[in-house]
């Protein structure tokens, strides 16, 4: 059995998303899936998507967000996605900003989809990560923060 014992790191860090995008590429990315009330617990025992069995057991100061990272080494990784989606609304002042933020969303590699004139991303951390990332877009006006969670 597999033993997480913290959390090395967030899927949503440019860092740490550059490694877990070389590691997918190998094919040695594994999810654990948990519902929101989960996110509380620090003991659990899981089947990560691959089907290995896993014991995450963390400090009382550690807590699961959506994109924990649980393991990151050059064998693979373990990431925590939770069961409902969580999404960043955004909406681009004209298309020059569309086109730019999309351009933007697609270096980072994120996951998103199109509502009419929104964009949504799914967030695989926590939101501030993400709006720290898009600062100088939603900062003179460019894109607007429509919601999330």
């Amino acid at each position: 059995m597999l033993r997480l014992t913290s959390i090395v790191g967030s899927a949503s860090d440019p860092a740490t998303a550059e490694r877990l995008h070389a590691l997918s590429h190998r094919g040695v990315v594994e999810y654990v899936t948990l519902n929101r009330a989960d996110t509380a617990r620090r003991r659990l025992h899981v089947f990560t998507d691959r089907g290995t069995e896993a014991a995450i057991l963390l400090e009382r100061s550690e807590r699961l967000a959506n994109g924990s990272v649980l393991r990151l080494d050059d064998q693979g990784a373990v990431v925590v996605r939770l069961e409902e989606p969580q999404w960043l609304a955004l909406e681009p002042r004209d298309t020059a900003a569309a086109i730019e933020l999309g351009y933007f969303c697609g270096n980072m590699h994120w996951k998103v989809r199109f509502a009419g004139t929104m964009l949504h991303v799914s967030m695989e951390g926590p939101a501030e990560d993400y709006l720290v990332r898009i600062a100088a877009l939603t900062g003179d006006g460019r894109v607007r923060v429509a919601g999330h969670g």
